[in-house]
């Protein structure tokens, strides 16, 4: 019988959680008959089934290289430190869910030729677990208690625990304490207490912690009253904010359309520039037709005469005399000589 190399580590699956590190064994024995160079290498083959098997990690000529794989550049080792030893072990830490494959450890040394398989599978554990109630608390209804982990590798185990009280699970609840939902019937107070959850797979577990408090019953008929008033009172205070606004604006538009509005059957004032002309020209036509011999008479007559009804006076500096006018100047005015007939004192004409 003659013995040659072997891989004495089983074909094995190993499950480990995302995150941690993968221990991955390869321990091999030597025959007498094995006298060429030493070559140790590991081989991934992808659980999608679209690549090829890629070398992760060689040995080969007393080195080691290791920069094959882009994906675990930097993550596998060798676990020893002398491969001649017999252990090609390695290690795949900070696992991610692409590791997930099946990788093959081929130890060569002429002319013995060995591999062994092992298959690893990479699992995320239970975490960010939240509970809540799913419904109204109080008595005499009915709502749900639920476990929800944010993230975790099915399948996945549930536990519901009482903490507080009797730390007595109801009898109703007894069958769905394995379930991440408890559907709760008729609530009664006993219900109320603190409750946890626990959630478990193959890799790890969490849990979170639920405070219910199961309270009687609101009296929904009264809030459903006072939100019909309060909703009522909102529509009337909005309608007279409505009202008071169109009347404020009807009144200014009244008092534009009576200060702008001009009565046909009032007749427009008197122009009293007119009025003064008028009576200023008039005395000028008396100027043509008088004499100079009268002229001195005529001189003592003021423009202060205009009637008072047709023109407001304004408050005047003093009156000066006023001067008078000589002959020559009333003809270049155009005024007439006119003779005037002299009288007595008793009213004949002389």
């Amino acid at each position: 019988f003659t013995r040659s190399l072997s891989i004495t580590t089983p074909e094995q699956m190993i499950e480990k959680a995302k995150g941690e590190t993968a221990y991955l064994p390869c321990k091999f024995t030597l025959s007498p008959e094995d006298q060429g160079p030493l070559d140790i290498e590991w081989l991934i083959s992808p659980a999608d089934n679209q690549k090829v098997d890629q070398v992760i990690i060689l040995y080969s000529g007393d080195k080691i290289y290791d920069d094959y794989y882009p994906d675990l550049k930097g993550r596998v080792h060798f676990t020893s430190n002398d491969l001649k030893s017999g252990d090609a072990s390695i290690n795949v830490t900070n696992l991610q869910l692409s590791d997930i494959g099946t990788y093959q450890c081929k130890v060569k040394k002429a002319p013995g030729v060995a591999n062994k398989k092992i298959q690893l599978v990479v699992l995320v554990k239970p975490s960010g677990t939240r509970c809540y109630v799913d419904g109204s608390e109080e008595i005499g209804s009915d709502f749900k208690l639920k476990c929800e982990p944010k993230e975790g590798s099915l399948p996945l185990q549930y536990e519901w625990q009482k903490l507080s009280d009797s730390q007595k699970m109801p009898t109703s609840w007894l069958a769905e304490m394995m379930l991440s939902v408890i559907s709760v019937k008729n609530a009664s107070s006993e219900y109320s207490g603190t409750y946890s959850c626990t959630v478990r797979n193959r890799v790890g577990s969490d849990q979170c912690l639920l405070r219910l408090n199961v309270v009687p019953p609101s009296n929904k008929a009264g809030l459903i009253a006072g939100a019909i008033i309060g909703t009522l009172l909102a529509l009337v205070l909005i309608g007279l904010i409505i009202f008071c606004c169109h009347k404020k604006r009807r009144e200014e538009k009244y008092e534009k359309e009576v200060h702008h509005d001009i009565r046909e059957d009032v007749p427009p004032p008197k122009s009293r520039t007119s009025t003064a002309r008028s009576y200023i020209g008039s005395n000028h036509s008396s100027l043509g037709s008088m004499s100079p011999s009268n002229m001195e008479g005529y001189s003592k007559t003021q423009y202060n005469q205009v009637p008072s009804e047709d023109f407001e006076r304004t408050p005047q500096s003093p009156t000066l005399p006023p001067a008078k006018v000589a002959a020559p100047n009333l003809s270049r005015m155009g005024a007439i000589p006119v003779m005037i007939p002299a009288q007595s004192k008793d009213g004949s004409i002389v």
